[in-house]
């Protein structure tokens, strides 16, 4: 592809060089290749240009910049300056790929709580109507049964359109994608056009250090979806979603409890029956539904909402959607497992006090015969953590098994005593099993009808680093090596 073509629909000027072939883009000198153009992006710590020389020796044969260069570079090698390089390689990625956003259905999430849990239910929904979904958020690139660790919620836009590309490749005809406020600020979801925009709520965070410099900007970076939306959906019982959705354009469709809602829930209850933990409520208003949802937690109810307001501007039959919402799920995130027994099995990454705190709560209100909490903590991090958690644990717990997780470089016996010192501030009740897989096999033996048992700490982790070295260890495989080990 010419450079000229990727460079179409922006702005740009020409310093030097012609018109070269482009056969790659980069925005790190390291993956450079003979051929490629390299866009120097800026950086909290870093600035590309500084890398500009080093991409031009591995064979780069155009620079995109906006700054001025502190050396000169082959005249045989195209420079071309912006305004902003990250604009440009959105715009640039978007027409290197083809355009991939054009060929899939498309739904971009935004909100301070929800996004996550969302995506996935959007996702299942997806297909269980018999569309292949690709998913694009904090657990990665996920698609065709297989993930791809990203570094951001929303990766840089040359990732995501890639993404899309190998999506369609691979047969699927959607795409669901987080879009966190840091990723609209920094334009990496720029040049496309999404079929749904979603707001599920918002609330203070990501405010500070090199984030968002107030409440405002991180407002208003959130709101920048909605010019580039042909649908929206908005949860209108949150108060600032007018604000967020000021710039669409089209007709919004709102969802919530309240009466000003077109989608309305109503008749939510908590629900546990048989191992199955989550939310039952209806829809009244622009759909009628009566529906389980396997997430616990009576705020699972918005993100379900959201899920069906998006949908909604899709073919999407009835029964798909309450199929969908009552198998989906986020890996590590209240993850239900199937067991043989009255009790309910759950995996969680909750790795300090307050996520712990918020999972443990949330599990307490369906109360269960026994919530039993399978734990460790992180070697070579800071021991108040470990006081916190076994203190949190030991309040909320009616059994503790505290167990490895992550011990690093340090002795596990160690870690565990420093958790204890936190237990002893409670009258919890613990057991001690350092090996992980014999942990969850005291607690799945052990297992009382009506108990509910989370392992926390690992969620969508699938190793073990001990001495510096990483060991396969996925919880999934452990729980179904054990449930063999029991059979026989």
């Amino acid at each position: 592809m010419k450079l000229s073509e990727l460079l179409q629909s922006i702005d740009h000027t020409v310093l030097q060089g012609s018109n070269p072939e482009i056969t790659g883009l980069a925005y790190d000198s390291r993956k450079v290749t003979d051929g490629a153009a390299f866009v120097c992006l800026k950086g909290y710590t870093s600035d590309g240009h500084r890398y500009a020389v080093s991409a031009v020796e591995k064979g780069a044969a155009a620079l995109v910049i906006s700054d001025d260069l502190d050396t000169d570079v082959p005249e045989t090698v195209a420079v071309v300056k912006v305004d902003d390089t990250r604009a440009a390689l959105a715009l640039m990625s978007a027409a290197f790929f083809g355009n991939p956003a054009e060929e899939l259905m498309t739904v971009a999430i935004t909100g301070t709580k929800g996004k996550t849990t969302t995506t996935a239910m959007i996702a299942e929904i997806f297909e269980h109507a018999g569309i292949k979904t690709g998913t694009i958020g904090t657990l990665g690139i996920v698609y065709g049964g297989n993930t791809y660790k990203t570094d951001n919620t929303t990766p840089e836009s040359y990732e995501i359109q890639k993404a899309m590309r190998d999506m369609r490749s691979a047969g699927c005809k959607a795409m669901v994608i987080e879009a966190s406020s840091i990723g609209l600020k920094h334009h990496r979801l720029d040049g496309m056009t999404f079929d749904v925009g979603v707001f599920t709520n918002f609330s203070h965070d990501h405010i500070g250090g090199v984030e968002h410099k107030d409440l405002e900007e991180y407002l208003y970076c959130k709101s920048l979806l909605f010019r580039q939306v042909k649908n929206a959906a908005a949860n209108c019982d949150d108060e600032k979603y007018r604000e967020v959705t000021k710039d669409f354009q089209g007709e919004l469709h709102t969802f919530g409890f309240g009466e000003a809602a077109q989608l309305r829930a109503k008749n939510d209850r908590l629900l546990s029956d048989g191992g199955f933990i989550g939310v039952h409520f209806e829809t009244e208003g622009s759909r009628r539904l009566s529906l389980d949802v396997g997430v616990p937690g009576i705020f699972n109810v918005y993100n379900a909402l959201a899920a069906i307001s998006a949908v909604s501007f899709f073919d999407i039959p009835d029964q798909a959607v309450i199929d969908g919402l009552r198998v989906a799920h986020v890996k590590g995130r209240v993850e239900p497992v199937a067991v043989p027994g009255n009790y309910s099995l759950l995996i969680d990454y909750a790795h300090n006090a307050l996520s712990m705190e918020n999972v443990l709560t949330t599990l307490r209100q369906y109360n269960p015969h026994r919530l039993i909490t399978l734990f460790g903590a992180g070697g070579n991090r800071p021991k108040v953590r470990r006081f916190e958690m076994g203190e949190t644990s030991g309040r909320l717990s009616d059994l503790s098994v505290i167990t490895e997780d992550n011990s690093r470089f340090e002795d596990v016996m160690d870690i565990i005593e420093d958790i204890k010192t936190g237990l002893a501030k409670t009258d919890g009740k613990y057991v001690v099993v350092p090996n992980r897989k014999d942990a969850i096999r005291y607690c799945m033996t052990h297992a009382e009808d009506g108990d509910i048992i989370v392992l926390a700490g690992k969620g969508h982790e699938d190793y073990q680093e001990i001495k510096g070295v990483k060991y396969h260890m996925d919880e999934r495989e452990l729980i179904a090596e054990i449930i063999e080990e029991m059979k026989a």
